[in-house]
């Protein structure tokens, strides 16, 4: 029982009930100090945690896996949907953890709910792999966009980057990389509580360093695990920290999703003020009663399954009509 109580008490800050039921059962999932554990224990309590908040997928959903340049995809299609438009995912676990599985049900979601194909990236992962192996796989999937929606049925002429948390960094990463490139042409970008490279010595990282889930220590152990230590030249570089991007001009509208309850919130409005500067679009949907990774309270919180409808509507928004819903 005192247990319990202190347990209820550690997150009393937390409004909604159902937020804290899903901390509750996260902590008993991923213990507070499992950074300090063997990078593969760390992966085996990840996707233990990740199964328990794991759905079956809709029905009328196809799921076909794939691989490109030796990177492996899973493909999510609508059966009722007639060459629908496609959306590349990343995945979030701070570079370290997840993989196509930890993300499955979310990425089938995304897909019934917004109507598109979903095509999920299964990149490399750090530390074994650091900066610019997450990138350069996502990329890989991103540049052959075309060949993969026509293996598919998808339509890469309405291309949406989405990704959460990490996968919010390699999806701003990856439209910058494009416009650089001159193509493939993305219609749009969602980023949900992503992780962008912003200055770690004020704003939330500061407010909530101690943030249930995700507290500001762990992101410190996530960088350093993919880019390395403070000093190495990765830590300079736009794709792997999207806030260093002094131009931000021609990069597709944006729909990015803040926590409150997360250190890196002030990255998600950091991001979209600078687009706007340069003459974009984005808007930040903020969620003052959220959390990070509340992706997967969605079935038992009313505000995490209002924030996952507002993403799916954004995301179909952005693929059919290349715009952002109006808010």
């Amino acid at each position: 029982m005192g247990e319990q109580a202190d347990e209820r008490s550690r997150y009393a800050t937390l409004e909604d009930a159902g937020i804290r039921q899903f901390m509750m059962a996260c902590d008993e999932a991923y213990p507070a100090d499992a950074i300090d554990l063997p990078v593969a224990s760390q992966r085996k309590l990840y996707d233990a945690l990740c199964s328990r908040f794991s759905m079956p997928y809709p029905p009328g959903l196809s799921v076909i896996d794939d691989r490109v340049d030796g990177v492996a995809l899973r493909v999510y299609r609508p059966d009722t949907a007639d060459n629908p438009p496609l959306l590349i995912y990343l995945h979030g676990g701070g570079f370290v953890v997840g993989n196509l599985d930890s993300h499955a049900s979310i990425c089938a979601e995304i897909a019934d709910q917004a109507g598109v194909g979903v095509i999920a990236v299964d990149y490399r992962l750090a530390p074994e792999h650091r900066f610019p192996a997450a990138f350069n796989d996502c990329w890989a999937a991103v540049a052959a966009s075309r060949r993969l929606a026509a293996d598919h049925r998808l339509d890469a002429a309405r291309l949406v980057i989405a990704g959460d948390s990490a996968g919010g960094n390699l999806t701003a990463a990856t439209c910058l990389r494009a416009r650089d490139c001159g193509g493939p042409t993305i219609r749009g970008q969602v980023l949900i509580y992503p992780g962008l490279g912003g200055d770690m010595t004020k704003g939330s990282y500061i407010q909530h360093a101690q943030a249930p889930g995700l507290p500001a220590e762990d992101i410190h152990f996530y960088h350093e695990s993919y880019l390395g230590p403070p000093a190495h030249p990765n830590h300079a570089n736009k794709y792997a920290v999207p806030l260093l991007e002094t131009d931000y001009s021609r990069l597709p509208p944006a729909f990015i999703v803040a926590a409150e309850w997360d250190p890196l919130r002030d990255d998600a409005f950091d991001y979209a003020a600078r687009l706007k500067v340069a003459g974009g679009v984005a808007h930040v949907r903020h969620e003052p009663l959220l959390v990070h990774a509340f992706l997967r309270a969605r079935h038992m919180s009313d505000p995490a399954a209002e924030s996952f409808a507002a993403i799916t509507a954004a995301a179909r928004s952005l693929a059919y009509d290349g715009d952002l819903p109006r808010q």
